[in-house]
């Protein structure tokens, strides 16, 4: 069995990757110029959105009682969990690669 190199990873609204190459909705490849980088992690930020809203809904549910698997409520919490987790870290090496920018000497 042989496996084949990942090009490209592509962002999944709703399933907590957020790692894309191509925003959601981008027409540009991979590469190209045109702000990607910015354009992914807006796409990233929107997606932890949807993934806290929908949490914290089957949450909400989940107390009241219309919930009846619990499982869906649990994965949704640790998926919007863990997706905070990444955005915070890509958020903190981008302030730390800033700043080690700004003390190079000209």
């Amino acid at each position: 069995m042989s496996l084949s190199p990942i090009e490209s990873v592509q962002g999944v609204s709703g399933t907590g990757y957020v790692g894309s190459t191509k925003a959601p909705g981008s027409t540009k490849a991979p590469g190209s110029t045109g702000g990607g980088f910015g354009t992914a992690l807006t796409g990233a930020v929107d997606d932890l959105q949807s993934l806290q809203s929908t949490s914290k809904e089957l949450a909400v549910s989940a107390v009241t009682g219309n919930l009846d698997d619990i499982h869906k409520a649990t994965l949704a919490a640790t998926r919007a969990q863990v997706t905070f987790e990444l955005v915070a870290a890509v958020r903190n090496k981008g302030i730390d690669a800033f700043n080690e920018i700004m003390r190079m000497q000209a």
